[in-house]
Formats: structure tokens, C-alpha cells, sequence
């Protein structure tokens, strides 16, 4: 079983959410770093971002923030989006040589399948696995462990496929084998030091290293 993040793997999601993330501290009034900063947190859950951006653990506020965010993310931001270059013909190629796909990602269930069909990805998905709005399967780990459960997919069986370092932590986490992809938002070295099983350059290097794996 194949179970691929969707940020930063499948999609490209950059320009809606940097824009989003920017609408929510102008809203509240803190400034916003640069792009490329806000870019760099693609990825692990925004609840973290806010807190870490705003240097703050106070709940109300990353809630009020996340709130912001969502409003606009909700109504556009998750459209501006893309699927990378070659990922389709990639996902062609491993659903002949894989009894099954999954996503398995940090964006909220409610976003998370509006994109997949917006983008025409749900062919080649059996499901989505995401958290809920209020937070529950927020850490990685817990959602691998969830989607593992519920499909009754054993963990010696599973590839976890994904760009950033969580995506790693919560394979080893659940005993699954990890490979992790360059072309997203996570560094080589963040992607080996968290233990990927192997490390991908490409879509269609992705495709041939998945063929050689036992799946």
C-alpha cells in the first residue's frame, strides 16, 4: 500500500496558502515574514505555524488566527494550487504495480478531499486520510496509526511517500517503510536525518524506485 502526503508530494500549494497565512496575521495585525519563510512551514499542522510565528502559546489567539486563515483558505485559497509536473503520469504507473493508494495528510479532511477532486486525483485514491477541523489527528503519527487500523493495512506492507520530516517520523513511528520526495518543501538533509528509507529527485524517479519495492 502506497500512502502519499498531498502538500508538497502531489500538489503544489504555495500561492494559497502563503497568501492565507498573510490575510490571517494582517487580520489580527502582526507582521508577516517574507514569502519564502512562510513557504518553509508547508507542511506540519498550522496550529504549530501560528504558534511559532507569532511566538505565542496562548490557545484563543493561534484558534482566532487559524480561524482567519481558514475563512479565506475555505473560500479560495485552497484553489490556488496545482498538481507537480509528472505526478500523474507517476501515479499511473505505481496504482498497476500497488493493491492500493491512500492519502495521508496534515490538511483538514474538509480541504483536503475538495482538492483532490478539484484536481482530478480521486481516480487514483481508495481514500483520504486528514484531521478533523477540531483537531483530532492532528499529529502524523496518530493518523497513520488511524488509517492503518481502519483499512487493515499491516504496517511491514505500507510506503509512506512525502517531503517533509513528519512524514518520516510518523512511517518509523508505525513501522512502515518511508521514501521521501526533493521536489517539495523539505531539505535532503531534513528528509535523511528523520530516516527516509530512500530519497527521490523526481515524479518519475519516484515511479521507478517504488517498482523495485515490494508493495
Amino acid at each position: 500500500m502506497l500512502l502519499f502526503d498531498l502538500d508538497g508530494t502531489l500538489t503544489d500549494p504555495r500561492p494559497g496558502i502563503v497568501r492565507c497565512m498573510k490575510h490571517a496575521l494582517d487580520k489580527i495585525g502582526a507582521p508577516a515574514p517574507p514569502d519564502d519563510v512562510l513557504a518553509s512551514f508547508i507542511g506540519p499542522s498550522l496550529r504549530g505555524t501560528f504558534a511559532t510565528l507569532l511566538e505565542t502559546s496562548d490557545r484563543g489567539l493561534i484558534e482566532r488566527v487559524l480561524a482567519l486563515y481558514r475563512e479565506e483558505y475555505g473560500d479560495a485559497g485552497l484553489f490556488e494550487n496545482h498538481v507537480y509536473d509528472g505526478v500523474a503520469q507517476m501515479l499511473d504507473h505505481v496504482r498497476l504495480i500497488t493493491s492500493g493508494l491512500f492519502v495521508a495528510t496534515l490538511k483538514p479532511k474538509v480541504y483536503a478531499d475538495r482538492i483532490v477532486h478539484h484536481l482530478g486525483l480521486d481516480r487514483y485514491f481508495a481514500g483520504v486520510y486528514s484531521p478533523e477541523l477540531a483537531g483530532r489527528f492532528d499529529d502524523k503519527i496518530d493518523l497513520l496509526a488511524h488509517l492503518l487500523a481502519i483499512e487493515g493495512i499491516s504496517a511491514e506492507r505500507a510506503v509512506m511517500i512525502g517531503d517533509r520530516a513528519g512524514d518520516i517520523v510518523a512511517a518509523r513511528a508505525n513501522r512502515a517503510r518511508s521514501v521521501g520526495v526533493l521536489w517539495g518543501y523539505g531539505s535532503e538533509s531534513e528528509l535523511a536525518d528523520a530516516g527516509a528509507d530512500g530519497l527521490c529527485a523526481s515524479p518519475s524517479e519516484l515511479a521507478s524506485c517504488l517498482s523495485r519495492i515490494a508493495i
